[in-house]
């Protein structure tokens, strides 16, 4: 089974490159895209339990990436696509 989390970011505007990439190298995230709105990032997890998405949540984002002013994280509850998430992600 999959844990998947949603990550809501704001950034500091002129780091946002780096934001990206920062969060690119990091296992287990799987996609970020840049958006318009309240927020300038979605980050997209997935791994395989709760324990790594705090890893990365609580751990990796706060201590490793710098220029994240706020962040929000949803957690899927359930999800459903046209393709076999866990044979993609895992």
């Amino acid at each position: 089974m999959m844990v998947t989390g949603i990550v809501l970011v704001n950034v500091e505007r002129a780091m946002l490159r780096q934001v990206i990439d920062s969060f690119m190298k990091i296992d287990g995230v799987t996609e970020v895209y840049a958006v318009a709105g309240e927020y300038d990032l979605v980050v997209m997890i997935r791994v395989k339990s709760n324990n790594e998405l705090s890893e990365i949540v609580a751990g990796k984002m706060t201590r490793d990436i710098a220029g994240i002013i706020h962040t929000k994280t949803l957690i899927s509850l359930e999800a459903r696509a046209h393709v076999d998430l866990d044979k993609v992600f895992c």
